[in-house]
């Protein structure tokens, strides 16, 4: 039965999308990341915690495969591992930020065992998992939607990293060089997920909802970031 309250398709899309002005893009640490504002021990911390978050992104996508129901969408949606894990020898996004991790001066050994990362960041990252695993997976899926807004910021972070932080071996730009033709794919597919199987008015409010939670995420993480080196919060 069709839900007389619901949105339509294009309501729904044009609602999902709106939420670009709550990404992370304008954050203040962003801002400055663009503008060539960061010391290098800022910008070496900044990649030690978004691995953090970075490591993660494959088991809650495990998470969304392990309470989908739908075989097809399990099929399409598992891609995203290997995007992260690699597969049969091809290096994938994890690979490539530790890459770049190195390529800035920090070592695998000190990312790796997270002896950076803020406890923030941290708190932040485990709540976004924990959402995953435990929120309908259409929920979990409309979270992953702030990809529709990262391809355009992802290519002005390539550039301003080539720019403004001349120092990075270039070696460590294949992460973000990979990165803005996948999103763009995966999300995508993940909003014909959503505006497909959130049909009535309480599942489209859910998914709002959702993607306003992973917003909320990313701020949480570039806030403590902020805070450690300029002392402000949001």
């Amino acid at each position: 039965m069709t839900d007389p309250e619901a949105r339509s398709t294009a309501e729904f899309t044009a609602a999902l999308r709106a939420h670009e002005d709550r990404y992370w893009h304008k954050h203040p640490f962003h801002l400055r990341l663009h503008e060539g504002r960061l010391a290098p021990d800022e910008l070496r911390q900044w990649i030690a915690n978004r691995w953090y978050y970075q490591k993660w992104l494959p088991q809650k996508d495990a998470a969304i495969i392990a309470n989908c129901p739908l075989a097809d969408v399990r099929r399409r949606w598992v891609r995203r591992l290997a995007d992260q894990d690699g597969s049969d020898g091809r290096p994938g996004g994890h690979m490539q930020w530790l890459d770049l991790a190195e390529a800035a001066g920090l070592t695998r050994a000190e990312v790796l065992d997270e002896r950076h990362v803020l406890p923030g960041v941290r708190f932040a990252t485990d709540a976004y998992v924990a959402f995953a695993r435990t929120r309908p997976w259409t929920e979990a899926v409309a979270a992953s939607l702030t990809e529709l807004f990262s391809p355009a910021l992802m290519r002005t972070r390539l550039t301003a990293l080539r720019t403004h932080y001349p120092w990075i071996a270039p070696s460590g730009h294949r992460y973000h060089e990979a990165r803005p033709d996948t999103a763009t794919h995966d999300a995508g597919h993940a909003l014909t997920l959503v505006t497909t199987h959130c049909v009535t008015r309480a599942e489209q409010d859910a998914a709002l909802a959702a993607l306003a939670f992973k917003c909320e995420v990313l701020w949480s993480i570039l806030d403590s970031l902020d805070h450690a080196h300029t002392g402000r919060g949001r």
